[in-house]
């Protein structure tokens, strides 16, 4: 076990320490993107990084600690996207546009953060095998466009929806967000504009009152 890093915390790090972890962890992103989860090793880590095993396991006990700091990275930046949804001069349709739009146009600027934590998501499980940061990913945004959702039912602007079909709008939106990260990096010449604008109105129909 790596006794320096179980004795510090993140806020303890010097800044030469805390740019070396930043550098493995961008390393590890790269190297999921390129050869997928399964093939990210510590050794496929260092050879990106251009350093040895050693340094890694210096500053990481293990290569799940380095999944979880991807994960925190991901988890820290869309938080930006949560919370301004919630503003309550504007209508709920404008709230979930908003957020589509917003959460696409996220996924399109950090790529590659986005898919490493797909297949972080999709493959990393507990020692008891079940999937580790799935919910930790997933819930608070299904929940904020339920919220939403319920909201537009509320003042009539959305179609009824039961709490479980609230629930599949929300998978289906998530899902899109989820298949556009993998497009953006598949396809180079992704009219990203397009993309967004199209989604944007496949769900408009789809929340309108009959």
């Amino acid at each position: 076990m790596n006794t320096h890093n179980t004795l510090k915390n993140q806020n303890n790090y010097s800044f030469i320490e805390q740019a070396r972890r930043g550098q493995i962890v961008d390393c590890a992103i790269d190297t999921i993107v390129e050869l997928g989860y399964a093939q990210c090793s510590i050794g496929q880590i260092a050879k990106r990084a251009n350093i040895s095993k050693g340094v890694i396991s210096y500053h990481f006990s293990s290569k799940e600690e380095i999944f979880e700091q991807i994960i925190k990275r991901y988890d820290e930046l869309s938080n930006s996207i949560f919370v301004p949804q919630f503003d309550m001069q504007l209508s709920p349709r404008t709230m979930l546009q908003k957020y589509i739009k917003s959460y696409l146009e996220f996924v399109n600027q950090n790529r590659k953060l986005v898919y490493s934590c797909i297949e972080i998501e999709i493959n990393s499980r507990t020692k008891e095998g079940n999937l580790q940061f799935s919910r930790v990913l997933n819930e608070k945004k299904y929940e904020t466009i339920e919220y939403i959702l319920l909201l537009g039912m509320k003042d009539g602007s959305f179609r009824r929806f039961s709490k479980q079909s609230r629930r599949v709008m929300a998978q289906t939106i998530e899902s899109v967000i989820n298949g556009f990260s993998i497009e953006v990096i598949r396809n180079s010449t992704l009219d990203v504009t397009e993309y967004i604008n199209e989604q944007l109105m496949i769900f408009d129909l789809a929340t309108r009152v009959n």
